[in-house]
């Protein structure tokens, strides 16, 4: 079984793989009681969005790690993956302005910015 900090390292691998755009990996151990890190990137078309989430829900899954939930579709511009200790955030950039996570999160400790 891979360690929280080695499933966020993969999926912030593949999400720069696929081109996602301002990629934020944070760690929330700190500052939250369900999860260790969220990774949180962008996309710029929906065909990118779902490129990017499936992507990384296939490495993982060689990596014997399932989602313990998944929601949102690339039309709606906000795709979620809950792995338990590691959450990925998928947005297109008006929703993910809209939501604000890294806002909502100020507290956490920045692990890697790619933009």
């Amino acid at each position: 079984m891979l360690e929280p900090a080695e499933i966020a390292r993969i999926a912030t691998e593949v999400a720069s793989e696929k081109q996602a755009t301002d990629i934020v990996l944070l760690d929330v151990q700190s500052v939250c009681s369900f999860a260790d890190y969220f990774l949180i990137c962008s996309g710029d078309s929906e065909r990118q969005l779902r490129a990017i989430w499936e992507a990384i829900l296939d490495e993982l899954k060689l990596h014997d790690i399932s989602p313990l939930h998944k929601e949102g579709t690339a039309d709606s511009g906000w795709l979620l993956a809950d792995y338990g200790s590691v959450v990925v955030h998928v947005f297109a950039p008006d929703e993910r302005e809209f939501y604000g996570l890294e806002k909502l999160w100020v507290s956490a400790v920045p692990v890697l910015r790619i933009q």
